[in-house]
């Protein structure tokens, strides 16, 4: 498609698989917490988990910006370690993006495994397994339609990214350009053209992968339905 700048699509790409796997391997364990721990206290980590949904994308880049800034702590322990900043670069995409994205792993996820029937985590303890095991091979397959669907969202929803991204990352061309950053340079540039074929090939793309997944969760549901 002409007019696509193929940089920033592939460079949203590789933005999004890392940070969905990630994320994955974040949300699996806490939603588990959050799912099962009875502290009195669990409601103030379910909102700072839900807080990217309502505030500004801007002003959770702000903060993002200055907390891995290079006067900050984490700025400096980064640039001693990599000899570059962490802001303005894909590492600090790759940061902003996990705390922008959270909610939209670990929600899902948390949800499809509080539908589990508990009988059946209990059967699993009763016969011996440990809470790990039980954990891979009881309440992980139980769960696969809720964790599918935080991996999808979250990838998803890190492609569309345009604020935080903007705040954390600027508009560097190869390193923190991505695609919805380049959507708006054409559009900044009276290039509707262009804005107008790279914006289709993200909903073109955007709809073959939604489409892969409900395809996929029919036909495992059509198999091996579950209660």
């Amino acid at each position: 498609m002409a007019g696509v700048d193929w940089q920033a699509v592939l460079l949203s790409l590789r933005l999004a698989a890392v940070v969905c796997v990630t994320l994955l391997a974040i949300a699996l364990p806490l939603a588990y917490w959050l799912t099962f721990s009875r502290r009195r206290w669990k409601f103030l980590v379910e909102t700072v988990v839900a807080l990217p949904l309502v505030l500004p994308p801007t002003v959770l880049g702000f903060y993002v910006l200055v907390a891995i800034g290079a006067r900050s702590p984490i700025g400096q322990t980064w640039m001693s370690w990599s000899g570059g900043g962490l802001a303005f670069s894909f590492e600090g995409l790759v940061v902003a993006s996990i705390l922008y994205s959270l909610p939209f792993a670990v929600q899902p996820v948390a949800s499809s495994f509080s539908q589990v029937d508990r009988t059946l985590l209990e059967a699993s303890a009763i016969l011996g397994s440990s809470r790990l095991r039980t954990f891979r091979r009881v309440l992980v397959p139980l769960s696969r339609n809720g964790i599918l669907t935080g991996a999808i969202l979250s990838f998803a929803h890190t492609i569309g990214e345009f604020g935080v991204v903007m705040m954390v990352g600027g508009n560097l061309p190869g390193e923190t350009r991505t695609v919805s950053v380049a959507i708006y340079d054409q559009v900044q540039a009276l290039d509707y053209a262009a804005a107008n074929a790279t914006a289709l090939l993200l909903v073109l793309f955007s709809f073959a992968v939604l489409a892969s997944v409900y395809a996929l969760n029919r036909r495992v549901w059509a198999v091996q339905p579950q209660p």
